[in-house]
C-alpha cells in the first residue's frame, strides 16, 4: 500500500493573526475554521493548508478530548509550493510585490519548470511553481 496524495500541508506561526491577514490579503484565502489563539485552516480544491500556533498545539489534550489529537509542532521556517502555471507565476511575482513583498527568489529548475520563493510574516518559505518541477 502507498497513499495516493497529501491531503493537509500544516506550517506553524505563533501570530496567527498575522498569518490570517497574510493569507487573506496576499493569497486570497478565507479560513474554512479557526480556533482563536490556535489555528487557522484553509481549503484548497481537494488539500487543507493548516496554520497552527506551535505554543498551543504542543499541549497534549485532556484524556477525555472528543478529538484526542496528539501534540505536534515545529519551530523555524517551514514550507509550503502551491502550483502555478507559467502564466500564472508572473501574475503572482507582479501581485506579490505590489503588496510590499520581496521576492527571494526567481528562478528555471535544470529539469525544467520556474519557481518563485517569498516569506509570509512567520518566516516560512512560501513558494508557486509550475507542477512540471515534479514531472507532474
Amino acid at each position: 500500500m502507498k497513499p495516493s496524495s497529501v491531503l493537509e500541508t500544516v506550517l506553524y506561526a505563533q501570530d496567527l493573526d498575522a498569518a490570517e491577514a497574510f493569507y487573506r490579503d496576499v493569497l486570497g484565502l478565507e479560513p474554512a475554521s479557526k480556533l482563536t489563539g490556535r489555528q487557522v485552516f484553509y481549503k484548497l480544491a481537494s488539500q487543507m493548508l493548516l496554520i497552527f500556533n506551535p505554543a498551543t498545539t504542543v499541549i497534549p489534550p485532556p484524556a477525555n478530548a472528543r478529538l484526542p489529537v496528539p501534540p505536534h509542532g515545529a519551530t523555524g521556517e517551514g514550507h509550503v509550493c502551491f502550483a502555478a502555471s507559467a502564466e500564472e507565476l508572473d501574475r503572482w511575482r507582479a501581485h506579490v510585490e505590489s503588496k510590499g513583498i520581496a521576492i527571494e527568489a526567481d528562478f528555471t529548475w535544470p529539469g525544467g519548470g520556474r519557481s518563485i520563493y517569498f516569506r509570509d510574516p512567520a518566516g516560512n518559505a512560501i513558494e508557486f511553481a509550475e507542477p512540471r518541477i515534479w514531472g507532474l
